[in-house]
């Protein structure tokens, strides 16, 4: 029977074994050589050696445990570094201690929440129990003030005044706003005032429009016109509203001050507390609703004129009239067609004018709506002027159209005087040429 030499062996590896023939050259043979648990060997050829083991079989040294367990051998068996095998123990702990945590933390929150509804649970039952001997009287019957929600605050509004003798103008500087009431629990606004004197019909400043807050910053000044003679007789009127876009503008305070019963003198700075809103009177000059979108890489300024509501009925064939002022001066105009017979008329017209970026800023735009009075003239009914030099809600409007390019934004705007606008864009007023033979 051929010998076999054999290398050293280890268990669980696969080892080279060369078996001798009888011409004397030798095979190569792999083999394996695994433990036995009850043999006391140290392993076996495999079938292909084709003997049983014998003599050449070396039994367990004594001293030794040649019966190891289950687990190191497979450890053995595995043909993986020993810092591998590590890594994976270490990555599985972590794994099972994490989900561990999670688990107890969920349970945890389910205690904490289940331990705040028992008190609910039980004032629900006390109340509706009628075995019950006492019950609390703020329960059965609250109070009348916690019902009405005790005194109303409507916030507060700090303004500063001051009157300049030499050109007889009054000085309205809004600073800011403290604690507006918005209505509805946990609700916010878009606060912005609006300034007007009794003495002036028409004439009024509007701040920039606040989003999202109850305590809005405007830092804004407003000048108006007033002789000496007539300050006893004017009283300044300031309503804080919030904004809405496609909905009437929800009154949040007013503030009436007579200028009477102030010492302008001197610049005063004081905190007024203010009232209740009151109804907010409709414009006698009517509302306009038109659309803005503007496309920096074309330069192309759109304006669709959409309607016109609460024109003055006895005005016939309204039309809108869209102006483009580049430094002061007339640049571009389109008008839309008339109206017959309505004091509320629809257009849904569009116009397109080329703007290029440079010149977006130094532009602005004027929408006129015109109609035949009673004497059958055209006459000028109301202005909105937006652009660098507008205020208030146009200007909020002219921001939101740059800020959101290519992305078309409307919304309906109060009419204002002819002369204000005027005044605002600086314009000289045409001369009158006379006429042949007058």
């Amino acid at each position: 029977m051929p010998g076999v030499d054999r290398k050293a062996w280890r268990p669980g590896w696969l080892q080279e074994v060369q078996v001798a023939g009888d011409g004397g050259q030798g095979v190569t043979w792999r083999a394996s050589w695994r433990r036995w648990a009850h043999g006391g060997l140290e392993g076996q050829q495999g079938g292909e050696m084709g003997r049983s083991p014998g003599a050449h079989s070396t039994p367990a040294p004594e001293g030794t445990s040649a019966v190891p367990g289950l687990i190191p051998d497979l450890i053995s068996g595995l043909p993986w570094p020993r810092w591998a095998l590590i890594a994976v123990a270490v990555a599985a702990g972590v794994l099972t201690v994490s989900c561990l945590l999670c688990v107890i933390c969920c349970c945890c929150r389910r205690r904490h929440h289940g331990h705040r509804k028992k008190p609910r649970d039980r004032e629900a039952v006390g109340l509706s129990s009628p075995q019950g001997t006492t019950t609390s009287a703020h329960l059965v019957q609250p109070d009348v003030d916690s019902l009405e929600g005790g005194p109303q605050h409507w916030g507060r509004l700090q303004l500063s005044l001051e009157y300049d003798f030499g050109s007889q103008e009054v000085r309205v500087g809004l600073k800011q706003a403290t604690d507006l009431r918005a209505w509805g629990p946990g609700s916010t606004a878009d606060p912005y005032a609006r300034v007007s004197l009794s003495t002036q019909a028409g004439h009024r400043h509007e701040t920039k429009v606040h989003r999202d807050t109850l305590c809005p910053m405007f830092q804004e000044t407003c000048c108006f016109h007033v002789p000496q003679e007539e300050l006893s007789q004017t009283t300044l009127q300031v309503q804080v509203l919030s904004f809405k876009r496609f909905s009437a503008h929800e009154p949040l305070g007013e503030l009436s001050l007579p200028l009477g019963t102030v010492d302008l003198h001197h610049v005063l700075e004081h905190w007024y507390q203010l009232g209740p809103p009151g109804t907010v009177e409709p414009e006698a000059w009517g509302e306009l609703c038109f659309l803005l979108q503007y496309m920096p890489s074309s330069g192309r300024l759109t304006v669709v004129v959409l309607e016109a509501r609460g024109l003055s009925p006895g005005l016939a064939d309204p039309y809108v009239k869209v102006q483009l002022m580049l430094n002061q001066r007339k640049w571009k105009k389109r008008r839309t067609s008339s109206r017959k017979g309505t004091a509320s008329p629809y257009f849904n017209e569009a116009f397109s004018f080329l703007v290029p970026f440079s010149q977006i800023q130094s532009v602005d735009l004027v929408l006129a709506v015109w109609a035949r009075g009673p004497q059958f003239r055209a006459e000028c009914v109301g202005k909105v002027l937006l652009g660098a030099r507008a205020s208030g809600q146009p200007l909020q409007h002219w921001a939101d159209m740059l800020a959101h390019a290519r992305r078309p934004v409307a919304q309906w705007h109060h009419l204002q005087l002819a002369g204000e606008v005027d005044r605002a864009l600086a314009l000289k007023p045409r001369l009158r040429l006379p006429l042949p033979g007058s």
